[in-house]
Parts: C-alpha cells; sequence; structure tokens
C-alpha cells in the first residue's frame, strides 16, 4: 500500500518530491531556511508559541556540524529568514545576530550530534502536547493520523529545564531512530529528513494528542488494531507522506506572509 501510494505520489511531480536533488548547496541552504523559517511562523498561526519556548532546527548542508535556529525572543510569527543564527555543535553562533536559547542548543545540538539521519528537529510547548504529557504515556493508535508515531516514539522522564548537555545526549539517546518524543511534564520533540517532515510530525502529533484526550474524556477510545496499525503507518507514516503533508502549509504561509523572505 504504502509503496504504490508513494510510486503515484513520485510520478506526478518527481522534481517537486525530491527537494534538494540536483540543487548546490547553497541552493539547498536557502530551501532549508525558508522553508525553517516557514515553519515558525506556521506554529505561531497555530498556535505553539508561548513565550520564548519552542525551537525547530535544521542541518546546514554544508557545514553538517552546524544547525539554523531562531534567535531567542523573536516571535514565531514575525520569523524571517535573515533573522537565523547559524549556530556550531559547541555553540558558538558563527552567522547571524541574536541570543541563542540555551534550551534549543542542548537538545538539538544533541539530536543532530547522535543522529546524522535527521535533519530537522522541532519542539514546543504546545497545548495539547504538554496536557498530554502530563499522563506520563505514549499515544495510541486511536485514529488514523496517530498510526504515524505507533511504535515510533517514545516517552522520556521529565527532569527538569533541559540546559546540561548530558540532558540532551539523554534525549537524543532515547530517541533512537524513531520519529518523536514525548518529553514528560513538558511537550513534544519530532524530527525529520527535512524541515518539512519534523514540522508536520509536531503539528499531527500535537492534534493526535488532542484526539486521544478528547476521546478519552468523552468514553472508553476503541484502538486500532496492532497489524492495520502498524500497516497504516507505512503509509501515512512515512519521511515522504510527512515532508507533501506540509507543502500546502508552506505554500500558504509564503502566499500571505512574502515578508518571511527577507
Amino acid at each position: 500500500m504504502a509503496e504504490a501510494v508513494n510510486n503515484i505520489i513520485m510520478n506526478s511531480d518527481p522534481d517537486a518530491m525530491k527537494p534538494g536533488e540536483g540543487q548546490s548547496v547553497e541552493e539547498v541552504r536557502a530551501e532549508r531556511k525558508r522553508k525553517l523559517a516557514a515553519a515558525y511562523r506556521a506554529f505561531g498561526r497555530f498556535g505553539f508559541d508561548e513565550g520564548v519556548a519552542g525551537h525547530i532546527t535544521v542541518r546546514d548542508p554544508e557545514r553538517t556540524d552546524h544547525f539554523w535556529v531562531a534567535p531567542m525572543g523573536r516571535s514565531f510569527k514575525q520569523m524571517k529568514v535573515s533573522d537565523l543564527l547559524l549556530v556550531s555543535h559547541e555553540g558558538e553562533v558563527v552567522e547571524g545576530e541574536g541570543l541563542l536559547n540555551g534550551a534549543a542548543f542542548t537538545i538539538h545540538s544533541r539530536i543532530h550530534m547522535a543522529h546524522p539521519r535527521v535533519v530537522a528537529a522541532a519542539h514546543s510547548h504546545s497545548l495539547h502536547g504538554k496536557a498530554f504529557s502530563a499522563l506520563g504515556r505514549k499515544l495510541e493508535p486511536l485514529t488514523q493520523d496517530a498510526c504515524a508515531f505507533f511504535e515510533d516514539h517514545v516517552l522520556f522522564e521529565f527532569t527538569g529545564v533541559v540546559l546540561d548537555c548530558d540532558e540532551g545526549e539523554q534525549i537524543a539517546s532515547a530517541l533512537g531512530d524513531c520519529k518523536a518524543a514525548i518529553l514528560q511534564n513538558h511537550g513534544l520533540l519530532t524530527v525529520g529528513e527535512s524541515v518539512d517532515e519534523a514540522a508536520w510530525w509536531f503539528i499531527t502529533m500535537e492534534r493526535s494528542c488532542q484526539a486521544q484526550l478528547l476521546a478519552e474524556a468523552a468514553g472508553t477510545p476503541r484502538p486500532i488494531d496492532r497489524d492495520i496499525a502498524l500497516k497504516t503507518r507505512e503509509t501515512v507514516g512515512n519521511s515522504l507522506a510527512g515532508w507533501f503533508q506540509f507543502q500546502p502549509i508552506y505554500d500558504v504561509i509564503v502566499a500571505e506572509q512574502p515578508d518571511l523572505l527577507d
């Protein structure tokens, strides 16, 4: 099923479905920065911003031990490409101006260091993600969308505000090969092979947390059978599906807020 769906998508517009292929390093970097700024704005639109909490990062395609991130204190809703900081895994801001969020560095640098597969990572203190994380358990496959995370996310026990690199390493280790983590009493964390993928996993995981909270408040939900949930994950939870789902959101953000490209 997943292979058939992917083939249909790929045959529709192969070039659009393979971001980065045939592009120069400079073009890939510019694309990643555009998507990163747009992802911040999307998070702001969805209400995932809260004070200075939350961060999305993307690995630089040339300096792979560096990542791009927003400066602390800049509103998600006003993020521009020109605002972004380039940060080394040692915590040095080598390009851009502004404050580096300590938690962003501690968590994201360790994830990028430990997992070469991770191009982008997203974390925020979204309302339903926070509420669900307080339950201290994983998402159940109650809906088709939630199946994207079935047996593909972890639960990480709360250790306080993550400002110590050892804690960042613990989160990275706990994440393993999964696409997401529920940081207990804290919020959600998602990763992907692109900004698009990481951002979409966060958006749909937040909504899946909301759906489970609503279902459990209304009664006793009936989870999807394991075999069906795994088969569904192959379709809705693969990397290409994650990338593709973010494209309409990106298109709307750019069309309505072109100043993000400044």
